[in-house]
């Protein structure tokens, strides 16, 4: 099985993944933590922050049950990177052909971002069949991922960018959806203020959408 159909499989069984930004090193663990809690084991690191991979090492390291993976991967040093400290897929807002084949050469699952038709024949003609819709509410929502749906029949997609609570099992429920994305999950508000509590009630919520998708 490729790192991509590995991949598939990993996010259609959890149907939702948070969006974390970590700020402060000391929250990656509990926030993973408060997350697992309420059902949802795939998390996606973004590396807007400088302390970023050293969460994802901390995550993978204390909570071995969580699929942790790195987002905002832009090129193949950011891939590398990630990658050396246990990511264990790479999520890209765009798409290019040196970051596909980057992953690709090394077995490194990517979930590559595409806006457009041309985007995903791009992606299509390099072997990615699984792929991010970003910016997902602004291109559109359910009504460009439907509409898409008919020339690319076998793609399969993770919208991100926009999604709420109360939208994310519309998404869901779209026959080439296989998951969401989102950091209506994970808000800066509740990390800051360690209300952990929050944190997992809003991740039962988000695994009870996945379930009625």
């Amino acid at each position: 099985m490729s790192a991509s159909e590995q991949l598939k499989k990993i996010v259609s069984d959890c149907g939702v993944i948070p969006t974390l930004v970590i700020e402060d090193l000391n929250s990656a663990v509990p926030l993973a933590q408060a997350l697992y809690d309420g059902g949802l084991n795939v998390l996606e690191v973004t590396l807007r922050t400088p302390v970023a991979l050293q969460a994802i090492q901390q995550i993978r390291q204390a909570l071995p049950d969580v699929v942790v993976g790195a987002g905002t991967v832009c090129d193949a040093s950011a891939a590398s990177a990630a990658h050396d400290v246990g990511a264990q897929f790479l999520v890209s807002p765009g798409y290019a052909t040196n970051l596909g084949d980057y992953c690709r050469s090394k077995q490194i699952a990517l979930l590559p971002g595409v806006a457009t038709a041309s985007e995903i024949m791009a992606a299509l003609a390099d072997g990615y069949d699984f792929l991010k819709c970003f910016p997902a509410a602004a291109l559109g929502g359910t009504r460009w991922l439907d509409a898409i749906r008919g020339p690319f029949p076998d793609v399969r997609f993770c919208p991100t960018g926009g999604i709420s609570a109360a939208d994310a099992g519309s998404y869901l429920a779209l026959p080439n959806v296989l998951c969401v994305g989102g950091s209506w999950i994970t808000p800066a508000a509740a990390i800051r203020a360690q209300d952990w509590v929050r944190i997992t009630t809003l991740a039962r919520q988000a695994y009870e959408a996945r379930n009625s998708g």
